[in-house]
């Protein structure tokens, strides 16, 4: 932990392929968009937006001319209406679009967009950003190996995402983590052994603390905290295993203190072989749409040779399973990682039958 992992370059954008393209209209992920990604780069002017503390956000709030924003808040509520609702005309005479944000930092340089209920000031946000394949895979494999929904669609090269809600992870390890209570922190710290553990089962990269967000939970008398990603663009892409496993990140160093001396190693051990088997069940109720999406993945061009040398090697290394070795593509590395999580945890399964 005493150097920083780096992530090698800026991630390209890969457009969406074909065959991925048909896949997202059979799972109803396709959907005909009034407003494109490209259409709210045209705003004429910006404000940078600062937080309650007068700390620099790195949004920034546009605004367009008036005859362009009205056509744009028509859109971008009809976009939410397909986003949140059946795609009807009849709620959008009770929304406003009160704010769009521009992010001026990290790969996807997304637009926020804030709409308001007008009839009791309820609000949500979603997102709009360029239509990267390593994201949209991200986000699908999200929905079927992770515990959460999650709700996007896509139209040529513009991507609809919802907010997920929660703390941002370094902002819980900076101003809420010391007030935690000595059972709440133990909490946190096997539920971040547990993420660390999906993220690398699924190849899920660069999860630094402000890449993933802290969801607390209240039950009964004790409240619960659950850890979740909110950035997907460095799905299956870098070639250094340890991209994948987010306690190598410095700022996530408080979340590694935390384990050491939350948590004995034989607890370590029973808490990854809990969640690879979670995700090995998973994968067994997504049979079909996983292996659909794979299939797509294998066919597709994520990554360069560089990084897919390195991650086979990588995996080979850490598992001894000559599959690897043999993988052409980050598609199948990524298959046969996941067949290597599900055929241990089967074999697991019948040998307590035997």
């Amino acid at each position: 932990m005493s150097e920083d992992l780096k992530i090698s370059k800026r991630k390209p954008t890969y457009p969406i392929s074909e065959k991925l393209d048909t896949y997202l209209s059979k799972y109803r992920r396709n959907i005909d968009l009034p407003i494109f990604y490209s259409d709210l780069l045209r705003f004429q002017g910006s404000v940078v937006v600062y937080d309650k503390d007068d700390v620099d956000t790195l949004w920034v709030r546009v605004y367009y001319n008036e005859f362009e924003r009205e056509e744009i808040d028509i859109s971008l509520k009809q976009v939410y209406s397909s986003l949140i609702s059946d795609g009807g005309t009849s709620i959008l005479k009770y929304l406003s679009v009160d704010a769009i944000d521009f992010c001026t930092f990290g790969n996807s340089k997304p637009f926020r967009i804030k709409v308001r209920n007008i009839l009791n000031d309820n609000f949500t946000h979603f997102y709009v950003k360029t239509a990267d394949a390593s994201r949209v895979y991200g986000l699908e494999l999200e929905q079927m190996l992770s515990p959460y929904q999650i709700n996007f669609l896509v139209c040529k090269d513009t991507l609809i995402e919802e907010h997920i809600a929660g703390i941002p992870g370094d902002e819980f390890i900076k101003n809420m983590l010391p007030d935690c209570s000595s059972s709440e922190k133990a909490q946190i710290a096997k539920e971040f052994v547990k993420f660390n553990e999906r993220c690398l089962i699924r190849l899920l990269g660069d999860m630094r603390s402000y890449n993933y967000v802290i969801v607390p939970t209240h039950d009964f008398d004790h409240v619960v905290f659950k850890i979740r990603a909110i950035d997907f663009d460095q799905q299956c892409y870098e070639g250094n295993l340890k991209i994948y496993r987010p306690q190598f990140f410095k700022e996530n160093f408080k979340m590694v203190e935390l384990v050491r001396e939350k948590i004995q190693a034989e607890s370590i051990h029973q808490y990854k072989i809990e969640e690879r088997s979670i995700v090995a069940k998973r994968m067994i109720s997504y049979h079909t749409r996983l292996n659909a999406l794979l299939d797509c993945m294998e066919a597709d061009e994520i990554s360069i040779k560089k990084h897919i040398d390195l991650i086979k090697e990588d995996i080979y290394n850490y598992t001894l399973d000559l599959n690897f070795r043999k993988s052409k593509n980050m598609g199948e590395v990524l298959k046969n990682a996941l067949d290597f999580v599900k055929r241990n945890y089967e074999d697991v399964s019948l040998k307590r039958f035997t």
